[in-house]
């Protein structure tokens, strides 16, 4: 009989690929998401059946009790940049993902599959980081031969990382930027996802710390960005008080607003969040330990940010037509 996994976040940004890579192994795919209906695009992944989204809280003991029923694994890809709100870093990222664990283990789910983040353990100030360490302790006092991965900012089309830097290029001629010296290691969806499906298929456990081949600060990612999509713009270095104290505006803004301001620009958390490097520290098992080489990024995103320069797919063409002769 096909084994079953079930995915909680099948259906963004990592949990697609994850989703996508176990149909074309021949599991069946249950992916567990608060909106069924927004998530039918991952139905496509395998033939006929083989992938369903179906309704979870992660919130909700029975909720993910009942979406684990006759699962042999489970992947947990849910988190949140909310630091409110009934989803807030807390109940997701420390409850949920320790609930996750907790009802795994007594389903006898064979493997799990845990999605965390890197540079967590130095990262003291800031409340995601806390959450994501409390739900690493609590995955593994349920569950103790979890496979949890510690990834990078992660890139790949769907990214808010060089897409939202790409975007701000086009955004007049400055590009204020906040902790511009803190080093990143952005690593590729795809490498993060054949990760994810080795620990599915029971070939490794343990943690995990998931870095792609090269470190920049984020200045230098910056400067890659506006290479990429052919922008020229005059980075404004900005302190991390000027940061804390624009952060603190923009939370002030949705609070006032009542949520009908989303602040998708800066966050006070994210600001602490910049206060630590994201890159893989020398002790740590990586994806050269599960046997895959990761994916530069140089490789990658000129494929999808080409959208974001002045003349879109044409520019290349554009830049060609200078150089004929009349």
């Amino acid at each position: 009989m096909t084994k079953l996994v079930t995915i909680f976040g099948g259906s963004g940004f990592v949990g697609r690929y994850i989703a996508q890579k176990l149909a074309a192994d021949g599991w069946r795919v249950r992916v567990a998401v608060r909106r069924p209906n927004e998530a039918l695009h991952v139905k496509p992944y395998g033939v006929v059946g083989q992938v369903e989204p179906v309704f979870c809280n992660i919130r909700d003991d029975a909720s993910v009790a009942a979406v684990m029923t006759g699962a042999d694994a489970v992947v947990n890809c849910v988190g949140t940049f909310d630091r409110k709100g009934r989803n807030n870093f807390d109940a997701v990222q420390h409850e949920g993902a320790e609930r996750v664990a907790r009802i795994a283990a007594a389903h006898s789910v064979g493997t799990l599959v845990h999605i965390s983040a890197l540079g967590i353990e130095a990262d003291e100030k800031s409340e995601y980081a806390a959450s994501k360490r409390a739900g690493e302790e609590g995955v593994l006092q349920h569950f103790p031969r979890a496979m949890i991965l510690r990834p990078s900012v992660i890139f790949g089309p769907e990214d808010g990382f060089f897409n939202r830097f790409a975007s701000m290029t086009r955004m007049g001629p400055f590009l204020p930027l906040v902790g511009g010296g803190t080093m990143f290691q952005p690593v590729y969806v795809e490498d993060v996802a054949l990760a994810a499906v080795k620990g599915v298929n029971g070939e490794a456990h343990g943690t995990f710390e998931l870095g792609g081949p090269e470190a920049k600060s984020l200045r230098g990612w910056v400067d890659q960005v506006m290479q990429e999509v052919n922008r020229e713009k005059i980075v404004i270095k900005l302190p991390m008080f000027m940061g804390r104290i624009m952060a603190w505006g923009f939370d002030l803004m949705q609070t006032l607003s009542l949520g009908l301001f989303r602040n998708g620009l800066i966050t006070r958390d994210q600001v602490k969040q910049l206060g630590s490097d994201s890159v893989v520290s020398d002790s740590a098992k990586t994806l050269a330990d599960l046997g895959i080489k990761p994916v530069a990024a140089e490789s990658v995103i000129d494929s999808y940010l080409w959208r974001y320069r002045p003349s879109g797919q044409y520019d290349a063409i554009r830049d060609s037509a200078k150089n004929l002769k009349i």
